[in-house]
């Protein structure tokens, strides 16, 4: 069943969506755009191969269709309030399920996922980043991490990526790192210009195969 819920975020309630498979727990977080149709649809889909899936909408139904509109939206963050969510959303994906949850994070939602992941590592299994990267403890993280880059990405430079990579080896950390030559940034995602089918199923079936096999 996939349904629209309510969570509770302290003295707030914050929207999700909630794609019910009867296996291991899926946390998705979107990126800058909002919890857009692309990312309920992947939520869907994650739940067909089995999954029990979870998005916090972290901008409480506000949806970008452009990138100024992005940047905006951005701006205007209530940046506690997203923490909140996150981590509300996470508790109750762990009550869903048995054993630890994997993360998928989407550019912003990527950074998300490296914080939650190095704050909660006794919850967290698996770990994968589509173009997103952030900074964090990285020697808390103890989940397996995969990242799905492009080559040359304007809004992901390499060698940012490069440093979080060696971070997270160096802590012991379990990566694997995919590149995908001459894709731009959000490659994945069906809605954008910058959508390259091949990259974007071989990503997906990547992805797939990892989670069911850490989870």
């Amino acid at each position: 069943m996939n349904t629209e819920i309510k969570l509770k975020v302290k003295e707030k309630q914050a929207n999700a969506y909630l794609a019910e498979g009867n296996g291991p727990g899926i946390l998705v977080l979107h990126a800058w755009w909002g919890l857009k149709p692309f990312f309920k649809k992947f939520c869907d889909r994650l739940a067909q191969e089995g999954f029990t899936v979870l998005a916090p909408d972290l901008y409480q139904g506000r949806i970008a269709t452009t990138i100024d509109e992005a940047k905006a939206l951005l701006e205007k963050r209530d940046l506690e309030l997203m923490v909140d969510t996150v981590n509300a959303a996470k508790d109750h994906l762990c009550s869903l399920v048995k054993g630890k949850i994997g993360l998928v994070g989407f550019s912003m939602g990527g950074g998300w996922a490296l914080e939650i992941a190095s704050t909660s590592p006794e919850q967290i299994g698996a770990m994968v980043i589509f173009y997103g990267n952030g900074e964090t403890d990285y020697g808390k993280i103890t989940a397996k991490v995969m990242g799905h880059f492009s080559d040359n990405d304007e809004w992901e430079p390499n060698e940012y990526v490069d440093m979080t990579f060696a971070a997270l080896k160096k802590a012991g950390v379990d990566t694997t790192r995919h590149v995908y030559p001459g894709v731009a940034h959000w490659f994945v995602e069906e809605d954008r210009p910058e959508y390259d089918p091949a990259a974007a199923q071989l990503a997906w079936d990547r992805t797939v195969e990892f989670l069911k096999k850490i989870l």
